[in-house]
């Protein structure tokens, strides 16, 4: 696993490591060791899987209110996405900043997402499958979001009317 700190506070790229040979490949997903070594100390407490059968799907942007923050690892298991992550902690030299990369099951990278963090991404083809690692569960009570479309963010989502669901939608802007 090769991590890259991105310009996020925290926040890292993971390039899995393929192990090829004539039966097909490797790759290590998770090592608690190298996360360490790395700065990240992650527990997998839950481990999520996202299918998503059309093009455009949008999910987020989604994160937990304390004391229910989590850090989570994604990985795009099958086609690819669009992953963006949005830092709202307010003390944070990057609040109100984003980032964003393609996962993809081609690339075989993922993307660290430290508490603080919201969470979205857009499917750039059919049948995409989404693995979410998380460390901590999920509570319905402390679950919220901020508004995909937040002019503030001006995040350049590549594919023109998502398929996003209603609570999405409903979702307020980081900045009201």
């Amino acid at each position: 696993m090769i991590f890259t700190p991105l310009p996020l506070s925290n926040a890292a790229l993971i390039q899995l490591e393929k192990k090829e040979d004539a039966r097909g490949y490797f790759v290590r997903t998770f090592c608690s060791e190298e996360l360490l070594l790395n700065g990240i100390s992650f527990s997998i407490v839950q481990s999520n899987l996202s299918y998503n059968t059309k093009k455009a799907t949008l999910r987020g942007l989604h994160y937990q209110l304390s004391p229910h923050e989590e850090d989570k690892i994604v990985y795009c298991l099958k086609g690819t996405i669009f992953d963006v992550i949005v830092d709202i902690r307010p003390d944070s030299p990057t609040y109100g900043q984003w980032f964003s990369v393609e996962l993809s099951e081609a690339e075989k990278n993922g993307l660290f997402i430290p508490k603080g963090f919201a969470h979205g991404f857009q499917t750039l083809c059919d049948e995409c499958e989404v693995l979410y690692l998380m460390s901590t569960s999920y509570v319905p009570e402390a679950a919220r979001g901020v508004f995909w479309n937040d002019p503030a963010l001006s995040i350049p989502w590549p594919l023109q009317e998502p398929i996003i669901s209603d609570r999405d939608q409903q979702f307020p802007c980081l900045y009201p």
